[in-house]
């Protein structure tokens, strides 16, 4: 998703940013943010437990043999209701396996997966995800409190901000909405390093205008460099 080339832009548009800001600016890039393997069992099982009732809708249902002139007896009429239960039950059951490993087959197809993946379930995976960047690049320990993560998510063309508690504290989130607005439409556009410019800059903006730096004492606390994660 990133050249070379991207990556240098992105890092020389952090730098120029954080220049008006005491501010910590850090990019992640992650091909995906979960594997979401519970997304074929599920439709596969939504497959399979909503086969009998479509049956059922469609007017189909057993039938036992009706010969009670031809000298049947109760015992005999029985012994044939239940077989031809047993055998309407077994291939239901049948039927249901055949469509959850069918469906679960076809829906764990990547673009297939990623296209019945519920969007809720996606924006709960990539916030959970940035949430875990977060603290595992030390955002949390610059010396004010004021870094900022910008997470992208490339397969689920999705982004998310994370601000420190010293920004959140005169930050609300929707003056982030935006830039990560900006960056999303770069990302779908395949123009990630742009989006990238885009949102660094008007992150840039917010936080000079609450954090602006301190003459002669604005250390870089966090690297400029983008994150890639497989």
């Amino acid at each position: 998703m990133l050249t070379q080339s991207d990556r240098a832009r992105i890092e020389a548009a952090i730098k120029a940013a954080e220049a008006g800001t005491t501010g910590e600016i850090y990019c992640v890039v992650a091909g995906e943010s979960s594997d979401y393997r519970e997304v074929p069992l599920a439709w596969g099982a939504i497959a399979a437990l909503g086969a009998p009732a479509v049956l059922l809708a469609a007017g189909i249902h057993v039938t036992a043999p009706d010969d009670f002139g031809g000298g049947w007896t109760a015992a005999q009429m029985t012994t044939a209701a239940e077989g031809a239960a047993r055998a309407a039950l077994s291939g239901a059951i049948l039927l249901q396996c055949l469509l959850f490993a069918v469906v679960a087959i076809v829906v764990a197809i990547p673009p297939i997966r990623r296209f019945m993946t519920p969007r809720g379930l996606k924006r709960e995976r990539v916030r959970r995800r940035a949430q875990e960047q977060f603290l595992a690049k030390n955002l949390q320990a610059t010396r004010d409190r004021t870094g900022v993560l910008i997470y992208v998510s490339a397969k689920e063309h999705m982004a998310e901000l994370i601000a420190d508690e010293g920004i959140a504290a005169k930050v609300q989130n929707a003056a982030w909405e935006g830039a990560m607005a900006r960056l999303v439409d770069g990302v779908r556009a395949e123009r990630a390093a742009e989006g990238f410019e885009d949102a660094i800059s008007l992150c840039g903006a917010i936080l000079a205008e609450h954090f602006p730096p301190r003459e002669g004492d604005n250390p870089n606390e966090l690297s400029d460099s983008v994150v890639v994660l497989d």
